[in-house]
């Protein structure tokens, strides 16, 4: 639902989902080895994201970037400015979560129930340094307005917020940065 907004009607993609981090760090030089052998005959592009999670960003990087590098693959980060490149590396931080937080109209859109006001309160001003885990505080904010009362069904809050969400709208620096990265690496 999103990646039509942020990209056109005219790109097609596939997403895949890893058992967290620690599944996709372990399989992404593989994956990205095979995409190798094919990817610059397809004209196909590869975006990876991964939270953050409190981790050391430039580590972080540092394997992302070798696993592309390792695989043959031009990263964003690794090209030449105005070059080409085929893989680009972005990190949700803290987690995905955040990147709702930065679009609170599109969380009142789906659960007309939350405050008004709250982005205007100190925690949730800057998306990016929500403290204590962001997928937490979004399910303690939506059970607060009475939804989600089990616990936080991720997929479907995700879903749910996803189709109300504008791009430009967002105040997350890292989802600004996931979306300017996505539309270079459909642009060159």
């Amino acid at each position: 639902m999103l990646l039509p907004k942020m990209l056109g009607d005219e790109h097609m993609f596939e997403i895949h989902v890893f058992r967290g981090k620690r599944d996709l760090l372990a399989k992404l030089p593989g994956r990205l080895r095979g995409y190798a052998r094919w990817i610059k005959h397809a004209h196909a592009k590869v975006a990876v994201l991964v939270d953050e999670d409190r981790e050391d960003c430039l580590a972080l990087k540092r394997k992302l970037e070798r696993a592309a590098a390792d695989a043959g693959l031009v990263t964003k980060s690794s090209a030449a400015p105005g070059d080409p490149f085929l893989v680009l590396t972005r990190f949700a931080v803290e987690e995905l979560e955040a990147w709702f937080f930065g679009d609170c109209d599109a969380v009142r859109a789906a659960y007309p129930g939350v405050p008004t006001t709250l982005e205007q309160r100190a925690p949730f001003r800057d998306p990016d340094a929500i403290l204590g885990g962001t997928w937490e505080r979004l399910e303690k904010v939506l059970q607060q307005a009475g939804y989600h009362r089990g616990g936080l069904a991720k997929s479907l809050a995700a879903r749910d917020i996803a189709a109300h969400m504008d791009p430009l709208r967002n105040r997350s620096r890292s989802f600004q940065h996931f979306h300017s990265g996505l539309v270079a690496l459909v642009s060159v």
